[in-house]
């Protein structure tokens, strides 16, 4: 059966629409039972205050005048532009979470100023960089492995700032380039619902064979720089991309510009964005169906799947040559893409984009066979079938497949993680854990930058990103019941990604302060998640009372039907609802939820 998936969550999207007059605005719900503070709570609020002044000690030393980073510019995959946006990453969702006003002031400053550093930054022989690295604000024309990984700190501004003019018209812009809307740019075909080439950005797709040039970016002196993908000399960083050429065509990465649309989308910008979105998306669920539920990784500009399907730069069969061993390595960027179908999602509530997605893992651990007694799932795909053999099930993907569906046996598909286990009444230490590696992460950070001692000329825009502090993975886990789907990798199983939205089951705002995040002294501990109910702890560890408005879900998409607490029920049947937190005082809730009962937005909820 054929669902129109436009037709859905409408009664979620008239909701967002009534005058805030026309609401009945109930009364906070008062939380004045004394608890002892634990320990969990006063390591969120040091990790809080720990990232915000690690960071701010990190823009000090590798941000410059006009805020611009502090590096070797240069164009390429390996250390070009979208390394450089990289270098904050992470602040943004910390603000989100409760960190200081500094750190999104910090974050925003520095999205300005490498905008206007890499729209100065020219090529000398990368034909298409010669007037910018950027042009209107965007990467000239990059893969989307790398353009994402660019736009990770810019996707989720909208969590701090959904009211600001520039984030709003910046992101319609950007999505734009993709929608097919803008005249100057021809990424999109939306006849054959493809992105042209994998090669795309502002000043359009590339339509021939790519070059290792085109990749690698002008020729320099390696020798002064922590080379981080262990090339010895340019030659070396050339043939990295000696088999990177065939970029015409669609590919499954390109997908991941549907994001833009669902910010767009989010911000206000208009149905159109959302439409677009999901037409693109669905193209690509009806070519991975029409492939055995196998999503395709090479498309042809005329919307078919490719007769070599698994053809293309970072498609099922990429294993090109390492220059510096000889050695063939399996490069399937395939499966970063599942971070875009929960776009799909998101904007219509539908399961069948992450149920594909669970058809695909079942159909590549079927082709498991033994390698060296030892059944093993394939990994690649090429002419003569599967290959890159690893023991054990596939298991790629497989925890975002149950966060979306909540589904036991996705889970079990997915196979154990610490947090998991404590989220299902195993493992009750993980959250103090966590939280405290966290910590020992960022003063291991800030260690490691107290010990630099690299001058601007002997940086490449990737050292920073290691140097970086921020560490927002436990935060997430504990506090919102969420996926840190970014780099570092929240899971051994999943591929490590850019660009992501948060995919979190509860947000928070300060309803005192009129801001994202929890208030001052507040604390939140999610215990539990099932399809329809969530278990968190707010507590107060502070002197002054504090009020928190509690959300479902990054954007508002689900739907909170009640609250329970100390036996006590409430209804709710909305996206948020407010708490009154005493001094000292705390409590366990149990939410009854519908999940992805809402069209997404990114206003605030005074603003709704």
């Amino acid at each position: 059966m054929t669902i129109d998936r436009r037709s859905l969550l409408t009664a979620g999207a008239a909701l967002t629409l009534l005058p805030a007059a026309a609401r009945a605005r109930p009364q906070p719900l008062r939380i004045a039972m004394p608890m002892a503070v634990p320990r969990w709570a006063l390591l969120q609020r040091r990790l809080l205050a720990a990232n915000a002044a690690a960071c701010e000690a990190f823009f000090a030393k590798y941000v410059g005048p006009g805020d611009a980073l502090q590096v070797f510019e240069r164009w390429g995959a390996n250390d070009g532009p979208d390394d450089a946006a990289e270098a904050t990453n992470d602040w943004v969702t910390l603000h989100a979470l409760g960190a200081p006003d500094r750190l999104l002031t910090l974050a925003q400053r520095f999205w300005e100023g490498h905008l206007r550093q890499y729209t100065a930054a020219r090529t000398v022989e990368v034909p298409i960089a010669r007037a910018g690295m950027y042009h209107r604000e965007f990467p000239v024309q990059m893969d989307w492995q790398h353009n994402s990984e660019g736009l990770t700190s810019f996707n989720v501004m909208g969590l701090s700032a959904p009211r600001d003019a520039r984030l709003i018209e910046r992101t319609r812009r950007y999505a734009d380039f993709y929608t097919g809307r803008d005249p100057a740019v021809a990424n999109y075909d939306p006849r054959a619902r493809v992105i042209r080439s994998v090669l795309n950005g502002s000043r359009g797709p590339m339509l021939r064979r790519a070059t290792p040039l085109d990749w690698a970016g002008d020729p320099f002196d390696t020798s002064a720089f922590h080379m981080e993908h262990g090339e010895g000399n340019y030659a070396q960083t050339l043939s990295h991309y000696d088999e990177y050429g065939d970029v015409v065509g669609d590919n499954p990465l390109n997908l991941q510009a549907t994001t833009l649309g669902l910010n767009a989308y989010a911000l206000g910008a208009g149905e159109r964005f959302r439409g677009w979105a999901l037409d693109y998306l669905d193209a690509w669920m009806d070519r991975a169906r029409a492939n055995g539920d196998i999503v395709p990784s090479k498309v042809g500009l005329d919307g078919r799947i490719a007769p070599d399907w698994w053809g293309g730069v970072y498609g099922w069969g990429f294993s090109p040559k390492v220059p510096q061993t000889g050695v063939r390595e399996n490069r399937n960027r395939v499966p970063r893409s599942i971070t875009a179908f929960f776009n799909g999602l998101l904007l219509t509530g539908d399961r069948e984009y992450l149920h594909l997605w669970r058809r695909q893992s079942a159909r590549i651990n079927a082709a498991s066979t033994r390698v060296k007694g030892e059944m093993s799932a394939p990994t690649m795909y090429g002419a003569d079938g599967w290959y890159g053999w690893k023991p054990g099930p596939y298991r790629t993907g497989g925890f975002e497949i149950w966060y979306a569906t909540q589904d036991p046996a996705d889970l079990a598909a997915a196979g154990s993680h610490p947090w998991i286990e404590f989220l299902h009444g195993r493992n009750a230490g993980y959250p103090e854990q966590a939280l405290a590696a966290d910590l020992a992460r960022v003063a291991e950070r800030v260690a490691t930058r107290q010990a630099d001692r690299t001058t601007r000329m002997e940086r490449l825009a990737d050292w920073p990103i290691d140097i970086n502090p921020a560490s927002a993975n436990a935060l997430i886990q504990t506090m919102t019941g969420g996926l840190h789907i970014a780099r570092p990798s929240w899971s051994p199983t999943s591929p490590p990604q850019g660009g992501v939205p948060l995919h979190c089951r509860l947000r928070y705002f300060d309803a005192e302060r009129r801001r994202a995040g929890v208030p001052e002294d507040v604390a939140a501990l999610v215990h539990a998640l099932g399809d329809r109910s969530t278990e968190v702890t707010l507590v107060n560890t502070g002197r002054v009372a504090r009020t928190v408005v509690v959300q479902g879900g990054s954007y508002a998409e689900h739907r909170i039907d009640a609250v329970t607490v100390d036996g006590m029920a409430r209804d709710v049947g909305g996206r948020n609802f407010t708490v009154r937190l005493e001094p000292g005082c705390g409590a366990r809730l149990t939410l009854a939820m519908t999940r992805y009962a809402n069209r997404p937005t990114l206003a605030f909820p005074w603003d709704r």
